[in-house]
């Protein structure tokens, strides 16, 4: 494959420079056109038989290779026009994990009164995405991209071509639009550190007029001392375990998520990975749960709003 110096490829793609934040209109300057080999073939065909009409003097040989070379041309015209002002905007990308493929939307405009047949669109090395626009219609797609690793995952350059309609010439053209998605990193699988009792982390504090005793259940560490029900363990002749008091609507447990909970010698990745996983989990099981990072802690809560600022954090951390 024949590398282009820099210089060359400057002067070669200067009308497309842009920010590639807004739309894009495919003009003439933007578009370029060569015979495909199907084209080259089929040119050779003509130039093989215009020798043989010229031998042998013969007029029908001749307009018929006139006629087919009038035919290829009248096809490279309505293959150049098949993307001549095509209007492209950039969409808005979710955000995926890590391991997954991400998809960069694109809205794709047709002003003109006949459709845009056999659009071809490819991200990078990324798979090829056909589509067809129709008469003054509007058109949405989503080019696949692989996510590998967390952090922003820029768009690689698009190829926009098209064969249509006799497949003899191929034009292209790059449209880059300027899209980025977010990606998290891949959830780890590991149980989730215990979770602490709201009124015990000393985040809330109700009065008890505002829970309804709901029962007992067994002591665990984390439970504050004064929330153990001594009298039913003095009632109890048999020394069974210590009882906490549950109390219905104010008895939320929350829980703080900190690399220093992670196991001793794992590396940063696979850390952040399994703080993305109980951040999942935490989330799943309705908890209130904190995120402490290098240089930035974000306070116990919940919700889907919770959720993404946790995970934004995660991919975007900087490497210890």
């Amino acid at each position: 494959m024949t590398v282009l110096p820099a210089a060359f490829k400057d002067w070669l793609f200067r009308w497309q420079k842009s920010d590639g934040s807004g739309p894009v209109v495919l003009t003439q300057r933007r578009i370029f056109i060569l015979p495909s080999r199907a084209g080259l073939l089929f040119a050779t065909a003509l130039a093989v038989m215009l020798l043989g009409a010229i031998n042998y003097t013969l007029a029908l040989g001749h307009a018929l290779v006139f006629l087919l070379a009038g035919l290829g041309m009248a096809g490279m015209v309505h293959t150049f026009r098949n993307l001549a002002g095509l209007c492209i905007a950039p969409g808005r990308p979710e955000a995926v994990f890590a391991g997954e493929t991400a998809h960069f939307p694109l809205h794709l405009v047709n002003d003109r009164p006949t459709p845009r047949l056999g659009l071809e669109f490819q991200a990078g090395d990324g798979a090829l995405v056909a589509c067809d626009v129709a008469a003054d219609g509007r058109r949405e797609i989503a080019l696949p991209v692989p996510a590998a690793r967390r952090g922003w995952l820029e768009l690689p350059r698009v190829r926009l071509s098209t064969r249509y309609p006799l497949g003899l010439f191929v034009a292209w053209s790059y449209p880059r639009p300027a899209l980025r998605c977010l990606v998290y990193p891949r959830p780890g699988e590991f149980p989730l550190p215990p979770a602490l009792p709201a009124a015990a982390s000393g985040e809330r504090q109700g009065d008890a007029g505002q829970e309804d005793f709901a029962g007992f259940r067994p002591h665990q560490p984390a439970d504050s001392p004064r929330h153990v029900a001594w009298k039913a363990v003095a009632r109890d002749p048999a020394g069974g375990p210590l009882l906490v008091k549950q109390f219905a609507g104010g008895a939320a447990s929350e829980l703080w998520l900190d690399r220093d909970l992670l196991p001793a010698g794992i590396d940063p990745e696979s850390g952040l990975s399994i703080l993305t996983g109980w951040v999942l989990a935490a989330e799943a099981a309705g908890l209130a749960y904190g995120l402490r990072l290098a240089g930035s802690e974000l306070a116990p809560a919940s919700g889907e709003g919770h959720r993404r600022r946790c995970l934004e954090a995660l991919a975007l951390a900087a490497a210890p």
